[in-house]
């Protein structure tokens, strides 16, 4: 292939899935299932103590790793965002949960109403819901 011949489109994913590492896979497990109702497919491996978790939250993914030495609470370039039912019905499930929200739902000029909390380890969430 010369320099200035394109290259060859890379197959597109069939999916991507979000993936937190932390040090306390069952807290943030806890947080997630009991905020938006995520539910377990996948646990590796099936017996002891898990390495990875898969969550089901609607239709989407969202994986944890388990990982002793990574610090919480650093800043982070990427934000989770959930749409969900009713934002205001969860936010006071999150501190409860081990979360902590950074202020009242607002609603944006986009046509959603989104409240900015963060998860047990300060991973920064939107919880999202359509006006």
């Amino acid at each position: 292939m010369s320099a200035t011949s394109p290259a060859a489109p890379a197959p597109a994913p069939a999916a991507v899935q979000p993936v937190i590492v932390t040090p306390d896979l069952d807290r943030l497990q806890a947080f997630y299932s009991g905020l938006v109702g995520a539910e377990e497919f996948t646990r590796v491996p099936e017996e002891g103590p898990a390495f990875f978790v898969g969550l089901r939250i609607g239709g989407s993914e969202l994986g944890i790793v388990v990982d002793q030495n990574v610090e919480t609470g650093t800043p982070t370039r990427i934000l989770i965002s959930i749409v969900v039912q009713d934002v205001d019905a969860l936010l006071d499930r999150v501190g409860p949960l081990g979360g902590a929200a950074r202020g009242p739902a607002n609603d944006m000029p986009w046509g959603q109403r989104v409240a900015h909390i963060q998860d047990p380890d300060g991973n920064a969430v939107n919880l999202t819901q359509p006006l």
